[in-house]
């Protein structure tokens, strides 16, 4: 078989697979393995994450509890990859979460959630004015000027996302590139030049307490830069629509981007620890980042500083583009599902770019919306962190849920995804849903002792007022035409290939579901898909 028939095969399969769960394929297939792991690293992009938010492990324990909590977050993050992986591999539609939620829920609870942040345009915004003042000592950042900054970010996403589609799958792949090769360029310059090192003491012993609070309690707030930092890898789930052979390949990239992510976390933070200076001159860096002052304290060189600012900050710009395609195609299988008001208008897509311009547009809103937050409070920036991450690991939460509820109420699925975990699939749900559950606890907390109204944690009161929006979206709209994926629907209609001819090309008459209960009998081997 020639390769252009293959892939053209293996397009045909996904497309049967979005069919049968009441779908017309609509986004166009241009990435390939590699290019979804650099979309999804860059999104994940650890070292980078860790490095952008490192403000809030300097102040919550210092690097005992930032090393050590990536390390531990890292392992239980790959149940949840694992986890999420084998439902993508069964089910790869754009809705990720809140489609398998719906598919694989015991009756009477499949409904499903939508999350997203915009925490990285803080970053972005963070690490370019802070090269500012590194270079103009007398220039002062403003939160009014972090925010507008932000706004710029995710507007020329919204550009690059509307006008360019056709070039995120090599934007990825390139970026897949930059991201490694920035990260040795850092870690080498920044372990060469510093002659000052920290003893071995300092980085896995001493702890550091800026917050206010007891021990015990500071360490828990430190938490949140390691499970910030190991975030969003399920990117590939929402892009499957866009990927080809996705069955197979996403779940691939899932796993790659965390092991990846976790490697090089790991070798970022121990190599930045040893080479922090004065702890207290670092959190209190007038550039508001750090990172960037390590690199100065580092190196002695403002241009040696920029220029390894610049690294990071170009990966960071690429990771809004990601994340505004990753967080716009869950807005348009939300809508597609007439989960939102105005659904028909959302769920649009552009034939000729093949893109869902109006969702897009709907995700940049809620980013700028987001970003907006710092305005009104010194603490904005940790408040948007521990909003996007809580409603992230919310959302991964929920599907493994439902595999954990299915299972002991009876009506568990088997899925027949080419990726499967088999008899440890019910274990790693588990370690997943626990580590998960306690995170998105902890993202609530307040991070300043005392608290007061412009240093409160305000994360309870934003998913407060996203849960009631979504009751009141529910009952007004929702509850009467949110359809969900309908397993096994009819009128297959694959690129214009009936369902006979489409059975030979498969390999199977279609009229599985993609799961089975596990009580039924299988009478013959189906092909994997």
């Amino acid at each position: 078989m020639s390769t252009e028939q293959k892939v053209f095969d293996d397009e045909i399969q996904e497309d049967a697979v979005l069919e049968r769960l009441g779908y017309q394929q609509e986004l166009k297939r241009s990435f390939g393995l590699l290019g979804m792991i650099g979309f999804s690293f860059s999104i994940v992009t650890s070292w980078t994450a860790l490095g952008g938010v490192l403000i809030v492990g300097v102040e919550s324990g210092g690097p005992p509890v930032m090393i050590y909590s990536w390390i531990a977050i890292s392992i239980v993050t790959l149940a949840v990859a694992y986890s999420m992986a084998e439902i993508c591999s069964a089910y790869p539609v754009a809705g990720g979460q809140y489609s398998w939620v719906a598919l694989l829920a015991p009756p009477g609870i499949a409904r499903g959630i939508l999350a997203m942040g915009a925490t990285n345009n803080f970053i972005g915004a963070n690490f370019i004015l802070g090269q500012a003042n590194l270079s103009y000592p007398d220039y002062t950042i403003e939160r009014w000027h972090t925010v507008l900054l932000a706004y710029l970010i995710a507007l020329t996403a919204t550009a690059v996302n509307i006008y360019m589609p056709h070039l995120l799958d090599r934007i990825s792949r390139g970026i897949l590139a930059w991201n490694i090769l920035s990260f040795v360029i850092v870690i080498s310059v920044v372990l060469a030049c510093n002659d000052h090192k920290q003893p071995a003491s300092f980085v896995f012993h001493d702890f550091q307490n800026f917050t206010g609070f007891g021990t015990a309690f500071t360490a828990i707030l430190g938490l949140l830069q390691s499970a910030f930092g190991m975030c969003c890898y399920d990117a590939p789930a929402h892009m499957t629509e866009e990927m080809k052979n996705a069955s197979k390949e996403a779940p691939k990239a899932i796993i790659m981007s965390v092991y990846i992510g976790a490697v090089t976390g790991f070798i970022f933070l121990i190599s930045i620890c040893f080479c922090i200076g004065d702890i207290t001159a670092t959190a209190e860096s007038t550039t508001g980042v750090p990172l960037i002052q390590i690199f100065y304290d580092s190196t002695q060189s403002v241009v040696a500083t920029c220029f390894l600012s610049s690294l990071i900050a170009v990966i960071v710009l690429v990771c809004a583009n990601a994340i505004l395609a990753e967080g716009s195609r869950s807005l348009y299988a939300f809508a597609r599902d007439h989960g939102l008001p105005f659904s028909h208008v959302f769920a649009k897509v552009e034939p000729k770019r093949q893109v869902p311009v109006y969702a897009i547009l709907l995700a940049c809103a809620v980013q700028l919306a987001l970003n907006s937050i710092y305005f009104g409070t010194l603490t904005g920036f940790n408040t948007v962190i521990s909003i996007a991450t809580e409603g992230f690991y919310l959302s991964y939460a929920m599907p493994l849920l439902v595999r954990i509820l299915a299972r002991f109420s009876g009506h568990s699925k088997v899925l027949d995804g080419p990726y499967t975990l088999g008899k440890y699939g019910i274990f790693l749900n588990v370690i997943g849903f626990v580590f998960l559950l306690f995170a998105s606890i902890t993202f609530n907390f307040p991070t300043i002792n005392p608290v007061n109204e412009s240093n409160m944690n305000y994360t309870s009161a934003a998913i407060g007022v996203i849960g009631v929006v979504s009751l009141i979206t529910w009952i007004t709209t929702g509850r009467k035409n949110f359809t969900g994926p309908q397993i096994g629907a009819p009128n297959v209609n694959v690129r214009g290939v009936s369902e006979k001819d489409l059975g030979l090309v498969t390999g199977s008459d279609l009229s599985g579901s993609g799961i089975r209960s596990e009580g039924e009998m299988i009478t013959e081997k189906d092909n994997v898909l």
